[in-house]
């Protein structure tokens, strides 16, 4: 446990650190991950490439820091807050659908599907990140809750948390590949009303 004293150091750490990855966002906003350089993250952030290097080996692993931090301030964005008569399925399943919403209009996932997107390959087909941790960790969390109320099908926590994982990842990541938003039926929205059904299906008790 870090001991008191040391807090504002670490508030200073977390700022330092939030600067870095912003310079990140912008630089790869900007010219896509390929072509981000060390030298340009430092520049945009204020700081020297050996500030740089004691944190993250290369840009990859920045990129892999930037992600988690987007990633999950969408998710947790997106999840409402409680309110009168709502239980917790009800809440849930809110939060899903706007948080898929939500990835698919962030800047930084666009940027990365149109030029680097075998940066998220790994996470699709061969490991999981740091985001996906912290998400499964907030959906066991609120399984929990639904179980607690009623509201949610009983069953394992975290096995539901990554079935539903996979679920949204994959409207997430591939809903573009479905749609035809010339056909009323096969729209993004429409897509998006099917998720939540399967979603309601699921949890259902």
């Amino acid at each position: 446990m870090t001991p008191i004293r040391h807090n504002g150091s670490a508030r200073q750490d977390s700022s330092d650190g939030d600067a870095v990855l912003d310079a990140v966002r912008d630089c790869v906003l900007a010219v896509g991950v390929r072509r981000t350089t060390m030298t340009d993250v430092a520049r945009r952030a204020g700081v020297s490439r050996m500030t740089l290097y004691r944190r993250w080996p290369d840009v990859r692993s920045l990129v892999g820091d930037l992600m988690t931090r987007e990633w999950i301030a969408v998710a947790t964005g997106a999840m409402p807050e409680r309110r009168p008569g709502a239980d917790t399925r009800t809440l849930l399943v809110d939060g899903l659908v706007a948080g898929v919403t939500a990835f698919r209009d962030h800047p930084l996932f666009h940027k990365i599907v149109d030029v680097d997107p075998e940066l998220l390959l790994p996470y699709v087909l061969d490991r999981r990140g740091a985001s996906q941790e912290a998400l499964l960790e907030l959906l066991a969390g609120a399984l929990r809750e639904g179980h607690a109320d009623g509201s949610v099908r009983a069953a394992h926590a975290g096995r539901q948390a990554r079935a539903l994982l996979l679920i949204v990842q994959s409207f997430a990541l591939s809903l573009r590949t479905m749609t035809d938003e010339d056909d009323a039926d096969l729209t993004g929205a429409a897509f998006l009303a099917e998720l939540r059904t399967i979603l309601e299906r699921t949890l259902t008790p």
